[in-house]
């Protein structure tokens, strides 16, 4: 029983404390490991996010200079037709996307969650698509939905001559042609991440609604859904990322046509930048890219986290 004394009080009334180590020192090695992770994320991340920002407001062409033109540079990005269109495609595009992604994606989870025969099969098949690249993606999609090798042909080879499906070629639905490629690429990943969120479910709650005689679209929706809140938030965060950088799914599939109207901020950015070498444009068209994002994530990430900590 001794042995379980504190140390100092053997050491007699005289006996300084023993020293703790100062906090900076704790956990040393973990923090010198984090330390290029952290360089990294200061040096690369900020400093060209403000880097970027400060050029935005210079007149830079075809090299970087800081040369103060104020506001010019985002008075002709807003009195630019094909920013408007790209802002457009994209708001379209986005939003389309954040809701088919997760319903089809929770779908296809929620079935594979039955334990059906042949489930790593399909799960491989489902996710595939997301190993590709965009450019590929991209490609396959273009050859699918040409109107004289694609889908249109295959239907009216069959008898349907006046089966008319185009989307890339119509201006007005070009963007949906965009978005099925997106979704035939991305929803995968999202099942898999659905599926491991109804996996860590508990058992004995599917046993208590069957019991109560609960049915199952109930369970989901007033149960299971809400426990999943964490998943959900994962999901939105990575369908958000990829449709703010959405850029080589446009450019394999359409090239910005027919006649511009399926242009997307990134590309927009690229072609100030390197097709009309207007580094200054395409600064101010990624600083409100940047700005755009930040009016989203900011507000959520208050919601999110400060709610908690005053909680």
């Amino acid at each position: 029983m001794a042995a379980t004394h504190d140390t100092s009080a053997l050491a007699g009334p005289g006996a300084a404390p023993a020293r703790r180590p100062i906090r900076l020192f704790r956990n040393l090695s973990s923090k010198i490991a984090a330390l290029p992770m952290i360089l990294v994320a200061t040096v690369i991340f900020v400093g060209c996010t403000l880097w970027t920002v400060v050029h935005s407001f210079t007149s830079s062409r075809l090299l970087p200079r800081l040369d103060w033109a104020g506001l010019d540079q985002y008075e002709r990005l807003w009195s630019t037709p094909k920013w408007y269109v790209s802002i457009g495609n994209l708001a379209v595009f986005g939003l389309l996307s954040m809701v088919f992604t997760l319903l089809i994606g929770f779908v296809l989870a929620a079935l594979l969650d039955r334990k059906v025969r042949g489930e790593d099969v399909f799960r491989t098949i489902i996710l595939y698509p997301f190993a590709l690249s965009f450019i590929v993606t991209g490609l396959v999609w273009q050859w699918i939905l040409n109107p004289e090798l694609g889908i249109q042909a295959v239907v009216r080879s069959l008898g349907w001559t006046g089966f008319t499906f185009d989307p890339l070629y119509d201006a007005d639905i070009v963007i949906y042609g965009i978005l099925i490629a997106a979704l035939w690429q991305g929803t995968g990943l999202i099942m898999c991440i659905m599926l491991a969120g109804l996996r860590g479910v508990d058992e004995e709650i599917w046993k208590a609604a069957k019991v109560d005689g609960i049915p199952t679209w109930k369970t989901y929706t007033h149960v299971i859904i809400p426990m999943m809140r964490p998943v959900f938030v994962t999901s939105l965060v990575l369908i958000a990322s990829s449709i703010v950088k959405v850029y080589d799914l446009v450019v394999a599939q359409t090239g910005g046509g027919p006649g511009g109207a399926s242009e997307v901020p990134a590309k927009y950015v690229m072609d100030a930048m390197f097709g009309a070498q207007n580094l200054g444009q395409g600064f101010a068209a990624s600083t409100m890219m940047l700005l755009s994002v930040a009016i989203i994530l900011i507000p959520w990430a208050y919601l999110e986290f400060g709610g908690k900590k005053r909680g």
